[in-house]
């Protein structure tokens, strides 16, 4: 017998299906990518996407703006870019001999910023702080950010030249990195075809803002039972002290994830919970997440660099190491917790 407690773990799914839908009516492929754009939406995180030119990230992202009812903005991110810029800056108006505040383009609630790593540390850092306190100062005032305010960060890996790699410290405040490959022949073949014929199809809003900012919430209700948590911490601190059969890792890396890398984790793995209806979390939406939780916060040493040994390599290593747990569960719907309460 159900109990209403639970519903609106089903209902949010239907939901959020129904909006992953719309966004494919427009995008080919790409299903890790938007399942993951969405994942940050919940757990209010920003994402980090790597890939090469063409593969959609642009569209992508307006096309979950369009589909939500939200703002698109974005900055293409050159050497010469400015703080001002990105926040905006205080124009002076002779007329009325007084100042006037201008805005900058990242107050929206889906901000592109196109290859982050071409704009030098200052703009990098302003648009860091802005993501880190949802809020940006101009002169002696403060302005919140929309809400939801979600930053999608791309990288070229192609291009080194003329670059400004984000230190640790900021690539640590992404929620996730995801790394976004060529579609598939047949994707891609279906792309041709539609830009071949002229077609542009766009989405429509099937989801509002408040409903979106009330499925946020619901995911922070979302269940987390004690061996999910410390299954997430494990895996994280064994990137730092590599014991055991993985003691030969050792020498490839410089440093592990820290502890935001175990909150990446936990709130992540609510939020894909809620994406697939279920009101707690499970060991598998962890390690589903792993990868694109740590990949950009693993500093690998030299040895790691010199021998051609990936983030994503080692990282499937500590996964084969940390089978998941056993998390005993009784009828979700008995509780609006999910899983039992005890092992």
């Amino acid at each position: 017998m159900r109990e209403e407690g639970e519903h609106p773990f089903e209902a949010a799914k239907e939901r959020l299906q129904g909006l992953l839908r719309e966004v494919k009516k427009v995008i080919v492929g790409q299903d890790l990518l938007l399942e993951r754009m969405l994942v940050a939406l919940l757990a209010r995180g920003h994402l980090l996407i790597e890939g090469v030119p063409g593969l959609a990230k642009t569209l992508a992202v307006k096309t979950l703006a369009e589909a939500v009812g939200g703002s698109f903005k974005r900055i293409q991110f050159t050497p010469d870019l400015v703080p001002a810029d990105l926040l905006g800056t205080r124009v002076y108006n002779p007329k009325e001999g007084s100042f006037a505040t201008e805005l900058g383009p990242i107050f929206a609630h889906l901000l592109l910023a196109d290859e982050i790593n071409r704009a030098p540390a200052k703009v990098q850092s302003a648009l860091l702080e802005a993501m880190q306190e949802r809020q940006v100062t101009i002169g002696k005032e403060t302005y919140p950010l929309p809400r939801p305010f979600l930053v999608l960060a791309t990288q070229n890996p192609i291009e080194s030249e003329g670059t400004y790699p984000l230190p640790e410290a900021q690539l640590d405040r992404f929620l996730l990195k995801v790394v976004v490959d060529y579609p598939a022949f047949h994707e891609e073949l279906l792309i041709v075809e539609r830009m071949t014929r002229g077609e542009e199809p766009r989405a429509k809003e099937v989801l509002s803002l408040e409903e979106l900012l009330a499925l946020a919430r619901l995911s922070d209700r979302v269940y987390v039972h004690p061996k999910v948590a410390e299954y997430a911490v494990g895996l994280v601190q064994a990137t730092r002290k590599p014991e055991g059969g993985l003691k030969e890792l050792k020498p490839y890396l410089a440093f592990g994830g820290s502890p935001r890398a175990s909150l990446a984790l936990v709130q992540g793995a609510k939020a894909l919970a809620l994406l697939r209806g279920r009101g707690y979390a499970l060991p598998e939406d962890v390690r589903d997440l792993f990868k694109d939780a740590l990949r950009h916060r693993l500093v690998l040493s030299y040895q790691a660099l010199a021998e051609g040994v990936g983030p994503d390599a080692l990282l499937d290593r500590f996964l084969e190491a940390f089978p998941p747990p056993f998390v005993p569960l009784r009828d979700p719907y008995g509780d609006a917790r999910g899983p039992a309460a005890e092992a």
